[in-house]
């Protein structure tokens, strides 16, 4: 069994499991690819569209503590709860996702720390990637989104990353101040295809884009995309598993030898 056979049935398995005991079910967190597999599961029914529709009858979305979150999990609605009363309840009084903020105890003797560092340290305690959610990062600190049952054991277990001994506290959701941040990237391709403006954001060749999206790695605003030929029009959102994700800007002007200089905004 392949990784989205073994994600799809994962996600009905969640989704039968409300069905039939009426309470809220959610799977760990999904990156860009899972993202796209769980919108591309919820079409296929007929339901989907923009991260939420219906499973197996059960109204479901995605969800990542907050609106422009890269790593979201599925979560699966009882009878009793619909979406806009569960995002009430997680800023009140957060069960699914919460939000940690990590800074140096001291910003004097503090290293000039990374999303990678945060991220290691993280990992260095044991947890799994899939329980860490978007990791946003400003002057040394953090604000990274984790599954709300392991918020404790980082509370009470991470102490230093890298060589900067770190406070850590659960804040309400709303407290995040900062967003993704994006980084421009402007680059020559032949034409707009998904293909070609792939390889030029995230430096691969075009063969290899191709290949990576034939294979069933790439999304466009969120839904699987297997046709290297197809062409993209600004404003829409690129990922592919295991590069990255980025905002397709559109053309920024035609070369001398009728090439396009295009423009991305690369997530970081």
């Amino acid at each position: 069994m392949d990784d989205k056979d073994y994600l799809q049935g994962r996600l009905r398995d969640l989704a039968g499991r409300t069905l039939r005991s009426d309470y809220l079910t959610h799977s760990a967190f999904l990156d860009p690819y899972g993202a796209a597999i769980f919108d591309h599961l919820l079409r296929s029914q007929g339901t989907g569209g923009d991260g939420k529709g219906s499973l197996e009858g059960v109204p479901c979305f995605l969800y990542g503590g907050f609106e422009e979150a890269e790593r979201c999990c599925a979560v699966f609605l009882p009878s009793y709860l619909d979406r806009e009363a569960f995002l009430e309840g997680e800023k009140e009084d957060p069960q699914v996702v919460a939000c940690l903020e990590i800074r140096p105890l001291q910003d004097k003797f503090a290293d000039d720390l990374t999303h990678r560092d945060f991220l290691g340290a993280l990992m260095h305690l044991g947890i799994e990637r899939e329980q860490v959610g978007d990791i946003l990062t400003e002057d040394s600190r953090a604000f990274v989104f984790v599954m709300k049952d392991i918020s404790p054991f980082i509370i009470s277990e991470l102490t230093r990353v890298r060589h900067t001994v770190v406070s850590v506290r659960e804040i309400p959701l709303s407290d995040c101040s900062i967003r993704p941040v994006l980084e421009e990237k402007t680059g020559s391709v032949a034409s707009e295809r998904l293909d070609a403006v792939a390889a030029m954001a995230f430096k691969l060749s075009r063969t290899s884009a191709a290949k990576l999206i034939q294979g069933e790695k790439a999304a466009v605003d969120g839904r699987l995309v297997t046709d290297p030929d197809q062409r993209l029009i600004p404003g829409q959102k690129i990922s592919l598993r295991g590069y990255g994700k980025c905002i397709y800007q559109g053309e920024v002007k035609r070369t001398k030898k009728d090439r396009l200089m295009v423009r991305v905004l690369l997530y970081r």
